[in-house]
């Protein structure tokens, strides 16, 4: 299925009955709208209606050269663009990766719209955005984000056929891991999802307010990106009902590693 908005086209995989409950799901850096396959089916079964979409640069329809154009507020308002084409009012939201960044963002922005939210690896961006500043950890974890803002990223993840780009992929079960480094190595691509990290703001990890939906946040203690201090300060920035779900030793990529678990804890908060 194809979605036509905001002068832009965006691929998607939509599945489930046509009357159910919708739950969008958000597609993390450098992934796609498949990580999600392994989840959608125990979704569907239990009557939910799952809306995957490849994300603005990733959609071969939806990628702005400007990179002022992949600020978090313009992806936010894609997603609420598809809800709207869609004839749907509020979605329960799911996100992953920088999918969970905006998830964080249209649950504290757009509450309306948002039923509940499960969060998984990253947690709320201004917990994250302190933990940065403050905790040498997180510092050190993160620091692959300034080299991705650099003119000469693109050269250096695309040499030896994406060596580096599947390296990012440790502790992702193999058998998933062309899916996602064969599609990254086309340049556009790359750049597109590059750019999210290119167009972000320090105010973007500061300004972004309490969340108040249902939450569920997600957070491996075998995640190499994201480290204790930002998790476990998720819960100061969700003044609603709030459930933190450490998982022991599960890689940041979740939905590939443990579909099945990531699959029950969405239908607590949707079913």
């Amino acid at each position: 299925m194809k979605f036509d908005v905001r002068g832009m086209t965006f691929d998607a995989d939509v599945d489930g009955p046509e009357d159910g409950p919708v739950v969008l799901l958000l597609h993390g850096f450098p992934q796609h709208k498949g990580e999600w396959d392994l989840v959608t089916p125990t979704l569907r079964d239990a009557g939910l209606r799952t809306v995957a979409f490849d994300q603005r640069g990733y959609a071969p329809g939806a990628r702005p050269a400007a990179v002022e154009a992949y600020q978090i507020s313009e992806i936010a308002a894609d997603a609420l663009a598809v809800l709207d084409k869609l004839g749907v009012g509020a979605a329960h939201v799911v996100g992953h990766d920088w999918g969970a960044a905006i998830g964080w963002y249209l649950a504290a922005r757009h509450p309306e719209r948002t039923r509940t939210l499960t969060a998984l690896s990253v947690p709320h961006v201004a917990a994250f955005g302190r933990a940065i500043r403050h905790d040498d950890d997180q510092r050190e974890r993160s620091s692959y984000m300034d080299f991705f803002r650099t003119p000469e990223a693109e050269d250096v993840l695309l040499e030896d056929d994406g060596l580096r780009i599947r390296a990012m992929f440790l502790g992702c079960p193999e058998g998933r891991i062309d899916r996602y480094v064969t599609p990254m190595l086309h340049r556009e691509r790359l750049t597109g999802g590059l750019n999210w990290y290119r167009a972000m703001g320090h105010g973007d990890f500061g300004r972004l307010g309490p969340v108040a939906v249902p939450t569920t946040f997600l957070w491996s203690n075998g995640d190499l990106a994201i480290g204790r201090a930002a998790a476990e300060a998720c819960v100061h920035h969700v003044t609603g009902e709030y459930a933190f779900v450490e998982l022991d030793e599960v890689s940041h990529w979740i939905p590939d590693a443990v579909p099945e678990r990531v699959a029950a804890e969405i239908l607590k908060r949707a079913a």
